[in-house]
């Protein structure tokens, strides 16, 4: 990743980690706080999902298979309640199946462990440029114009 994309990233980028592994979820937190990144982390869905009620994320890393409700679900209800939220798929068991589903339920990545920690700041890098972009292209209200139709 340049430079310039990571230099997009700040405190006020507001990033999720889910996922059942302690060690996994505070690697990945070191390494987005190494950027100054604001990131709060999830061992569950039911602990992410009253996460992003509080206050909604701009990106969540998610873990596909943990116990209780998988990746996919979450993603779901994520993208049914928080459109805007980008959701980053990383999982140890990646197939061209669940990485389709992924993408058809909205999911703006899909990454196979091993995660390393550039590996990590690059895809919460990647979806917040996505959102940014998402962002600037949604349409603005319609303006009212004196033109005579």
């Amino acid at each position: 990743m340049t430079a310039n994309k990571v230099a997009k990233m700040s405190d006020q980028n507001r990033i999720l980690i889910v996922d059942d592994d302690e060690v996994v979820r505070w690697s990945y937190q070191r390494s987005l706080q190494s950027i100054s990144c604001n990131v709060a982390a999830a061992g569950n869905s039911e602990e992410a999902l009253h996460a992003m009620e509080r206050d909604p994320f701009d990106v969540v890393l998610l873990d596909m298979r943990m116990p209780g409700e998988n990746g996919l679900s979450v993603l779901r209800a994520i993208k049914q309640r928080w459109p805007e939220s980008e959701v980053v798929i990383i999982t140890g068991y990646p197939t061209v199946d669940s990485a389709k589903e992924a993408v058809r339920l909205g999911a703006c990545d899909y990454v196979a462990k091993p995660v390393g920690p550039q590996d990590v700041i690059d895809v919460a890098g990647a979806a917040i440029t996505r959102k940014q972009w998402a962002l600037r292209l949604m349409p603005e209200e319609p303006e009212t114009s004196p033109r005579a139709a």
